[in-house]
């Protein structure tokens, strides 16, 4: 399906959020993305993988001073595990923060993301078969990727990485038919190519009296039930149940980008993977704790998620 807004031509997405949520300069933000990459900036690692393909992870969207350091180290793990053989492809699929109602997988229709220091090929191809697909999962429609953070703070960290790779940028809403998206936008990206990466752009639980939900209270005590709450998603994730985490999220708040998590280990299952791993796991408090710290009234969860 088509639901396009714009002129045909509008072929370049320029970025929305540089300056805000990552560098706007060129030289700052590829060398900040590369310091991102450096696997010991992201803090010890839960449990490190010894090897096997790396088909996808989960990746958290913030500013990078708040969660860039995780995002970055989940990707150099993915990029360590498929360094002989790295991704021609990337498929990220992003939480929606557009405010508009939508029930269907939002492809992109420009030809090129643009951020700081580098541009992006976009799988136009794939993104061309998918919306045409029968299964009516799929529409093209750049108004949900406009102004959108989730893929575009993650673009400089995949360039840095995979800087020959191309972009499926894919927004999933919180809809029961995440785990099918992902599930045929694998078969579609597999037919192409065996070397990709699937990518979830989500943070977890927002809590505190700037999000409008805290039922455990404020201070020290809510974001530990915060904390706990990632840990309900966390461990679905970890025991690697797609088919239950958009129920999760409905029920418990505990992600923003449920139907991108969802979405994403579908795809990595269709590719064959069969684990997914926690690298690390924080909250905004904590990750600010030792650069702007803040009372104990707001955080976002964080976690680094890599599957094989």
């Amino acid at each position: 399906m088509d639901f396009v807004a714009g002129p045909k031509d509008f072929l370049i997405r320029p970025p929305a959020v540089a300056g805000r949520f990552y560098p706007g300069d060129p030289q700052a933000c590829r060398s900040a993305a590369l310091e991102l990459l450096r696997p010991e900036i992201g803090g010890a690692m839960a449990a490190p993988i010894s090897s096997g393909r790396g088909w996808g992870g989960i990746v958290p969207h913030a500013g990078w001073i708040c969660s860039g350091a995780i995002a970055g180290q989940t990707i150099a793990e993915l990029a360590r595990l498929n360094r002989d053989s790295p991704p021609r492809v990337v498929v990220v699929f992003g939480a929606i923060h557009t405010p508009m109602p939508i029930e269907y997988a939002a492809l992109d229709t420009r030809r090129v993301w643009r951020v700081p220091g580098g541009d992006s090929r976009t799988a136009d191809d794939l993104a061309e078969r998918l919306g045409a697909g029968a299964s009516s999962l799929f529409v093209r429609d750049e108004r949900f990727h406009h102004q959108e953070h989730a893929i575009e703070v993650e673009l400089p960290l995949i360039q840095a990485a995979w800087p020959d790779a191309e972009l499926l940028p894919i927004e999933v809403p919180l809809i029961e038919n995440a785990v099918q998206i992902g599930r045929e936008t694998a078969q579609r990206v597999l037919s192409t190519w065996r070397n990709c990466v699937f990518l979830a752009s989500s943070d977890l639980t927002h809590y505190g009296p700037a999000y409008r939900f805290s039922p455990a209270g404020i201070g020290l005590e809510g974001l530990a039930w915060a904390k706990q709450n990632d840990d309900r998603i966390l461990r679905l994730i970890t025991d690697y149940s797609p088919a239950r985490i958009v129920p999760e999220v409905r029920e418990r708040a505990n992600a923003c980008g449920g139907g991108a998590i969802a979405a994403m280990l579908a795809a990595c299952q269709e590719a064959g993977a069969t684990r997914a791993t926690l690298l690390r796991h924080a909250s905004s408090y904590e990750t600010l704790a030792g650069k702007v710290p803040d009372d104990p009234s707001n955080a976002v969860g964080y976690a680094g998620v890599v599957v094989s």
